[in-house]
């Protein structure tokens, strides 16, 4: 298992099968599992393919496991990054932490994917059709 962060609010690993497994802890650490927890979920429904997909979800021990959506990103022209972070608002999200560190790069199919949805809002003006847009 390779440690790719550990902060005072979370610790991140990814094991040698490609699974992302994150503890989180600190201030408000059940609020930010439950909610990345619901917004996954939500974006798994709506079809979105840039995200990475919730696996486990254990709220005991405030860890939740994904697939690994790539590698993180070191450069991103700003109007890229703005157009990727919007384009999630079409499946119902606001990312609400659009910085450079939650974006990666799936070599596989060459898209650049988004991660770290702790901090994110449901926008409930978007309808399931409209998200397949």
């Amino acid at each position: 298992m390779i440690q790719v962060k550990d902060t005072v609010r979370s610790s991140v690993n990814l094991t040698f099968d490609g699974r992302v497994i994150k503890i989180y802890r600190g201030f408000n650490a059940a609020h930010r599992f439950e909610t990345e927890v619901r917004i996954l979920l939500h974006l798994e429904e709506r079809g979105c393919y840039f995200v990475p997909r919730l696996l486990e979800a254990d709220p005991d021990r405030l860890r939740i496991v994904t697939s690994n959506c790539g590698q993180r990103v070191e450069r991103l022209d700003q109007q890229r990054a703005q157009e990727l972070f919007a384009e999630l608002e079409h499946y119902g999200v606001r990312h609400d932490d659009p910085a450079l560190r939650n974006v990666t790069y799936r070599i596989s199919d060459g898209r650049f994917c988004l991660i770290d949805f702790e901090f994110a809002t449901l926008l409930e003006s978007v309808s399931p059709s409209e998200a397949q847009l």
